[in-house]
């Protein structure tokens, strides 16, 4: 079986539904060269998987929008930050003094791409991208385009692709997933 982005595929000997591709190459991951995974795919149930896990893939390679996902993932670490309890604020400070959003960047490491088709609701093809953040070591970042357009959710790795399935909501209260609906859909 074959991707026409990533290549050959090959099936995970425990987990029958994980695919492991090639490595993909985009600007919004600093260029670097990221291993892909095909997770929840089972070839004889979704026989478009692969078309549009490619289509997906390769969309990620043309976004542009770095400032807005840049923001995005700045805002997400003050955030977490701030949620933390008072007396352990200090040892994250830096994230706080933060001058130029893009600074963030220095913060993360690229780990691995995960292509998904989302179970619920919209069943569409979702591409999260698995990375290592300084400010919340234990869970790390996840960064979700959905169709490899538009970022649909940042937030620690925690097995969701959006905040609707994350917290059991309507996609219409999901405001990432939202706003990527009112743009496409």
């Amino acid at each position: 079986m074959n991707s026409n982005i990533v290549g050959k595929l090959e099936q995970d000997e425990e987990f029958d539904e994980w695919w492991y591709g090639g490595n993909l190459k985009a600007p919004i991951l600093k260029n670097e060269e990221l291993p892909v995974t095909f997770t929840g795919f089972v070839p004889e149930k979704d026989l478009n998987f692969i078309t549009e896990a490619d289509s997906a893939l390769e969309n990620l390679t043309k976004i542009e929008d770095y400032e807005t996902i840049t923001n995005l993932i700045h805002k997400s670490c003050i955030e977490f930050v701030n949620g933390i309890e008072e007396e352990y604020r200090d040892e994250f400070q830096e994230f706080l003094d933060i001058k130029n959003k893009t600074e963030i960047w220095n913060y993360i490491t690229f780990n691995e791409i995960h292509v998904e088709r989302r179970i619920w609701s919209d069943k569409d093809i979702y591409v999260s991208i698995k990375c290592n953040c300084e400010w919340e070591e234990e869970h790390g970042l996840q960064i979700v385009f959905r169709q490899g357009k538009m970022i649909t959710r940042i937030s620690g790795i925690d097995g969701h692709i959006t905040e609707a399935d994350a917290y059991g909501k309507d996609d219409n209260e999901d405001y990432l997933l939202n706003k990527y609906n009112k743009i496409y859909c």
